[in-house]
């Protein structure tokens, strides 16, 4: 069961321009993103870029300074500095364009990051959703809105750091990253998405048939290479409108999601013929239940539920769950408080849930 720590080893002193890019590169780029970068990598407006050795060992020494590693989203993402930092294939990369942005008022949490991997092209690579509250509400957003605020952040990064960089474009992300990134390469001017070869997309939300109809879109649609893991929750919800490479997991269940999990070999990633008998349920049960309110019913239940976990006084998951006692004993008491017509919606969106799941139960017994 190899995973990306396995390719670091076994392809860790191959050069880009010895061994081309391939989907696990840009694998550990997307999982590489959620470092926090802040203070070390230079911004958008800057053309220099820092070495990632240089990068690391400053992020290294930030830690140890601060004495704590709770500003890392994944428990894994100590070993993946280590082995990044020995690794001659990524120590050497160049980053630059770093931006992370959490707006309240706005409700969008946006970050992104430049790699030049010294074969005459650039990555450009979108951070998925954080742990922070916005930035979950921001994907909920989606449920009901045909544009969220990141991905118009999204097309002004591409843009923007597009005018720094020569040569060939790739770009891609993780769980809302990829949404980004093809939104972005959707909607950028033409002469920059004629300059996108390749964009990746890992087990990402999809689209509603605004963006699929879209002229830009069926431009660069070819050039989007998607893979889910075999119980993927978050990467079947929406349309694609392309093919999804199903890809195994070393995990169980929702933990799927987790990059680091996926099993490598060689080049790419071990694939699957098909998505499991729960993740189809999952899928259909979510659709159906979706398709059950109508959009302003959906626009009142996610903030309602916002609202709710507001009550906590927590910023983040992480947050939640180190103070999760206490936060809802909070939760319960404002509930108590809530109008009788959320109280309503709230209690119909529960059992319009149970129904859909009802009527998908069947899913599960299929092959």
């Amino acid at each position: 069961m190899a995973n990306l720590f396995d390719y670091l080893a076994w392809r860790g002193d191959l050069s880009f321009t010895q061994s081309p890019l391939n989907p696990v590169d840009f694998l550990i780029f997307s999982q590489m993103s959620y470092l926090p970068f802040d203070g070390i990598v230079p911004g958008p407006h800057i053309k220099e870029g820092v070495s990632m050795n240089l990068a690391l060992n400053k992020l290294k020494e930030k830690m140890r300074v601060c004495k704590s590693d709770t500003d890392l989203g994944f428990k894994e993402d100590p070993e993946l500095i280590d082995a990044l930092y020995t690794s001659d294939r990524f120590r050497n990369c160049q980053l630059h364009g770093f931006i992370n942005k959490i707006n309240t008022e706005q409700e969008y949490q946006f970050s992104a990051i430049c790699i030049y991997t010294g074969d005459g092209s650039s990555s450009v690579v979108f951070r998925g959703t954080d742990a922070s509250l916005v930035g979950w509400k921001e994907d909920f957003n989606m449920c009901f809105m045909d544009v969220v605020p990141a991905q118009i952040e999204a097309v002004n990064y591409l843009e923007e750091i597009s005018a720094f960089l020569d040569g060939s474009l790739r770009t891609g992300g993780h769980s809302k990253g990829g949404n980004l990134a093809i939104y972005a390469a959707s909607f950028c001017k033409k002469n920059i998405q004629k300059r996108i070869t390749e964009i990746f997309s890992y087990d990402s939300p999809g689209f509603n048939e605004y963006v699929l109809a879209n002229e830009g879109y069926l431009a660069i649609k070819d050039r989007i290479k998607s893979y889910v893991p075999q119980t993927s929750v978050i990467g079947m919800l929406f349309e694609h409108g392309n093919n999804l490479n199903v890809i195994k997991s070393s995990e169980t269940g929702l933990m799927q999601h987790s990059l680091y999990s996926w099993e490598i070999m060689q080049t790419g990633m071990i694939r699957v013929d098909n998505v499991t008998s729960g993740s189809r349920f999952i899928d259909k049960t979510l659709r159906d239940w979706i398709g059950s309110l109508d959009s302003e019913e959906r626009e009142k239940v996610v903030e309602s539920m916002y609202t709710i976990l507001g009550a906590s006084d927590v910023r983040s998951i992480h947050e939640l769950e180190n103070s999760f006692v206490q936060s809802m004993g909070k939760i319960i008491k404002f509930m108590g408080n809530i109008d009788e017509h959320t109280r309503k919606l709230i209690k119909k969106t529960f059992i319009e849930f149970v129904r859909s799941a009802r009527r998908n139960i069947d899913t599960l017994m299929s092959p």
